[in-house]
């Protein structure tokens, strides 16, 4: 399946009134929710590869895209089938059609809770798929499962010129707790059969921990609901004094709200964000009353997406925090969802967001202050203690 990203409603100062985004990596987080590997990564099961822009910035026009569904639905095809032939035709990058079902679930899945077998599908530089990441204490681990292996097939179907969608539909099958599924696994030159059973899966997209040195590691490994919250009550419990590492690395995005409140954390208001809507601009403002001066590293890698770059360009282009790592992925495009007639859902992207300083990320990334590879995060602790954020 994938499943779309929920709609949510973005509400500082009334920015954006009565309408509904979401800014979704929709192949990974979609991904992530349907195999059940939230918190995760983007890392939640997504390609490591640089998006592609729609030609020209185009974007799909949501009425012709109904009346093309309405249309083969009057034939007696599916509709769904028309929308998505009319979306791939419109080589818009990040659209995406989903059915009444997967939409359900993915809106379920960014409530944290999940039905899967806990691992992440993304595709190979060879062309086929790997498992990316592989969730902790799941089914997936307890069967000895790693990151890295190949995905032969999925119930007897080789997923051989599948889509990673259609991969993930295969693994998350009926979406039952203790339902089956037989997985043909990849590893080296060995091959097996290795027999999962879905189950239910709660996550944790942040989690906080004291260094050594004194300093607070916050990670956060997806914008879902209530984690823009975590990140505020974190920083607020924080020791006074206390630097914050703010690790992104992985994180695959998610709600745009959630990652404006988590700049509500670090910053007393403000422009968080600017982007276009059909060629309307709008913005997201943070809230006031953040810690404005403890110190503040962010860590970020190719895996940092979406809703996580527009915190890290917020962060970085207002000067409160200093980034080390490696370029983010670059998916900077806005999607809405539209309903289609036979109940289906189309996330068409209808824009692109901007950094405070009016820097384009869609296809760019944002480059860190310091790079940084593999000690990144020795990196990052050794600048936070030298603004004074260690003990």
């Amino acid at each position: 399946m994938p499943a779309g990203p929920a709609p949510f409603c973005i509400r500082p100062r009334g920015v954006l009134r009565g309408a509904v985004l979401t800014l979704v990596f929709t192949g990974v987080l979609a991904t992530a929710a349907a195999t059940g590997a939230l918190p995760r990564q983007e890392s939640a099961g997504a390609e490591r590869r640089a998006p592609v822009r729609a030609p020209g910035g185009a974007t799909v026009d949501g009425a012709a895209l109904s009346r093309a569904a309405a249309a083969a639905m009057a034939d007696g095809k599916s509709g769904k089938q028309a929308a998505e032939e009319f979306v791939s035709r419109s080589g818009d990058r990040w659209g995406a059609v989903y059915d009444k079902k997967e939409y359900a679930e993915f809106e379920q899945a960014l409530d944290g809770a999940y039905t899967g077998v806990g691992l992440s599908a993304g595709r190979s530089g060879e062309g086929g798929v790997r498992v990316t990441r592989v969730r902790p204490g799941g089914p997936a681990e307890r069967a000895g499962l790693r990151a890295g292996d190949r995905l032969v097939s999925v119930d007897g179907r080789s997923v051989e010129g599948l889509s990673v969608s259609e991969v993930v539909s295969l693994l998350r099958g009926d979406g039952v707790p203790g339902s089956a599924v037989e997985l043909r696994v990849g590893r080296g030159r060995a091959v097996w059969t290795q027999r999962l059973r879905r189950a239910r899966l709660a996550t944790d997209p942040v989690t906080v921990r004291r260094l050594d040195d004194g300093a607070v590691l916050i990670r956060v490994a997806a914008f879902t609901k209530g984690a823009g919250t975590r990140v505020r009550d974190a920083v607020r419990a924080a020791p006074a004094g206390a630097g914050v590492l703010l690790d992104l690395r992985g994180n695959s995005g998610g709600l745009v709200e959630e990652a404006a409140v988590a700049a509500s954390a670090f910053l007393d208001g403000g422009l968080v964000a600017t982007y276009d809507v059909d060629g309307e601009q709008r913005a997201v403002y943070a809230e006031g009353g953040g810690d404005t001066g403890r110190p503040l590293v962010a860590l970020i890698d190719g895996g940092t997406m979406s809703a996580a770059e527009l915190l890290t360009g917020a962060l970085q282009d207002r000067g409160r925090a200093v980034t080390v790592g490696s370029r983010t992925f670059g998916k900077g495009s806005v999607q809405m969802p539209s309903a289609l007639p036979d109940g289906s859902v189309a996330e068409l992207t209808v824009g692109h967001y901007r950094t405070p300083a009016g820097h384009a990320v869609d296809g760019r990334g944002i480059m860190p202050d310091l790079a940084a590879g593999d000690g990144a995060e020795e990196r990052a602790r050794t600048v936070l203690s030298g603004l004074g954020g260690g003990s």
